[in-house]
């Protein structure tokens, strides 16, 4: 586990490593300077409305002062990512206090890992498998803010449409869970970006904790070894059911539950954090969106 923090930096005579991390602090200085050169030059064409709102940025930047763990530093997804995305959340919150939704989760992360210098692609609008391709890799993003959240389980309200279809007994459900397994053919890793601040808190203004967490598929495809169940005394049409994956001892890993009535989709959860990856963290103070 790394927590994100600036060193000062000290020099050894003769200490090649430090001589090139000063290289790289003198070239960073002048792209800051570059860069403040332009901003000057841009906010003089601005109006006064919109100087004030810049003015307003820049102290929402300094004020604000994350508290960043990387706890997987695994490329892309290492200190800079954390750093990276920590900025897009501050802005985000600077003008609501709701959380982070999908859609702005998908930009933000195309952009910041693009950014960065990764190959990054969003898929078109719609797309029932990923939702952007890094590096090569289909990554599918999920986002999870409900009131009830737990930090130890999560819960993933719509993992997929299921569509039309016979929805009438367990082997329907087998029927419905394959092609569970067949939407996830088209994607190689899944993320969630969790809120970990119930609304109400959000909302009076206290600290707002953010995690982004790994879902192996792996562990999803273990439902295959597993009964569906139909509730056979639901009112619901078609009625629900679920797939329980439990470990050795009994445990629950997870749940499938196939959601019928009008949506009818499917759902994943009790899924036990300690059998994912938690890549990142980030704590905000209660400066922002006040």
């Amino acid at each position: 586990m790394r927590a994100l923090a600036v060193a000062e930096a000290s020099v050894t005579k003769g200490d090649s490593t430090c001589l090139s991390n000063l290289r790289n602090m003198n070239s960073e200085g002048e792209s800051q300077r570059s860069a403040l050169e332009e901003l000057v030059q841009r906010v003089e064409l601005l109006s006064t409305a919109q100087i004030e709102l810049i003015v307003d940025l820049v102290a929402t930047f300094e004020s604000v002062k994350p508290r960043i763990v990387v706890l997987e530093e695994e490329a892309p997804l290492g200190l800079d990512f954390a750093n990276a995305l920590s900025l897009s959340l501050i802005l985000h919150h600077q003008f609501s206090s709701e959380s982070f939704t999908k859609d702005k989760f998908e930009h933000a992360l195309n952009s910041v890992l693009g950014s960065l210098g990764h190959e990054c692609e969003l898929a078109p609008r719609g797309n029932p498998g990923h939702d952007v391709t890094v590096d090569g890799e289909r990554w599918s993003l999920k986002t999870q803010a409900d009131a009830s959240i737990r930090e130890d389980q999560i819960h993933i309200s719509k993992f997929m449409e299921l569509g039309r279809g016979a929805w009438e007994s367990e082997a329907d459900l087998e029927g419905l869970r394959s092609r569970m397994f067949e939407h996830m053919s088209q994607y190689d890793r899944i993320f969630t970006l969790r809120c970990l601040t119930a609304r109400r808190d959000l909302r009076d203004g206290s600290v707002r904790t953010y995690e982004l967490v790994e879902i192996p598929k792996s562990l999803l495809l273990e439902s295959a070894d597993f009964p569906c169940e139909m509730r056979h005394d639901s009112t619901q049409s078609p009625k629900p059911g679920s797939c329980t994956v439990t470990d050795a001892a009994g445990s629950v890993k997870f749940e499938l539950y196939f959601d019928g009535g009008t949506e009818r989709k499917l759902q994943v959860r009790k899924l036990a954090k300690q059998y994912c990856i938690v890549h990142a963290r980030w704590d905000f103070d209660r400066d922002v969106a006040q």
